[in-house]
């Protein structure tokens, strides 16, 4: 079986609940990972422990949260209020799980799913969005990940250009790949608005809606976006259900042309401050 999870933040105890629920053997299945593996849960090591555990079995993106942690580990960036990956951090095996993460994908291709944190511009098709992908992902895995990290932090450039180069061109595909929601027809960003689809700021839609996008018919499976909840379409899926907000952590099996929906009731209960 395949099943593609949506964002844990740190919650390893409905982890587990949900790959007991179903019935996750790492020897015959796999899982993928949507990002946000990390942070406001209660135990975020204990998640990186559990998946690295799997192996070749469990394919896990990098989201928002996962950066933050890989720049607060090389001072790129100062621990926030609310950040709660100290344990990671503390950890007398730290290294290991820092080089771990950086060594883990932005985007990824299971039983015909591209897998993403939070979405694509629309000049992006899937070919397109694996292939900048890896250069990121490069990046982070190389010598220049501390220069990046210390660049990383930026809404700049708000629009795709092949043309871009360099930390301005890592940038841009980062903040789509882990951070977009809306855009504009043109690809432009708007890396601010956090509410539901149907709250799109003036001239915006979300990604997934954007008229004529080279992605359209690429079945899609994201995870981010928590207002957003639920969406189950057949080309579309949206798996971050607020895991830490008090929501439910879910699995979506995709193998075999079978779609089944597997949801864990999360017990952290934290106020949203997305």
């Amino acid at each position: 079986m395949i099943h593609l999870i949506g964002d844990v933040q740190g919650c390893d105890e409905a982890l587990a609940r949900l790959l007991s629920e179903i019935g996750f053997s790492p020897s015959r299945d796999r899982i993928v990972l949507l990002g946000d593996l990390v942070n406001r849960g209660p135990a975020s090591l204990a998640v990186l422990r559990r998946l690295a555990g799997f192996g070749d079995a469990a394919t896990c993106l990098l989201g928002n949260h996962d950066l933050h942690l890989l720049a607060v580990a090389h001072g790129a960036r100062s621990l926030k209020r609310g950040d709660t990956f100290a344990d990671v951090l503390e950890a007398g095996d730290r290294e290991h799980w820092i080089t771990w993460l950086r060594h883990q994908p932005l985007a990824h291709l299971e039983a015909g799913w591209l897998c993403v944190h939070a979405g694509l511009v629309p000049q992006w098709d899937a070919a397109r969005t694996l292939a900048l992908a890896a250069e990121v992902q490069a990046l982070l895995a190389g010598p220049g990940l501390a220069g990046f990290l210390q660049a990383m932090y930026s809404d700049e450039p708000r629009r795709w250009n092949e043309a871009l180069e360099g930390h301005a061109r890592a940038r841009f595909i980062v903040n789509a790949l882990t951070r977009l929601r809306f855009c504009t027809t043109e690809g432009k960003l708007d890396l601010d608005a956090k509410e539901g689809a149907e709250r799109a700021p003036a001239g915006y839609h979300p990604w997934f809606e954007v008229p004529g996008r080279k992605s359209a018919g690429q079945p899609i499976a994201f995870g981010h976006w928590s207002m957003l909840g639920l969406v189950d379409r057949p080309d579309l899926l949206a798996l971050d259900t607020g895991c830490v907000w008090g929501g439910a952590l879910s699995a979506m099996r995709v193998d075999g042309g079978r779609r089944e929906l597997v949801q864990v009731a999360c017990k952290q209960q934290q106020k949203p401050g997305r």
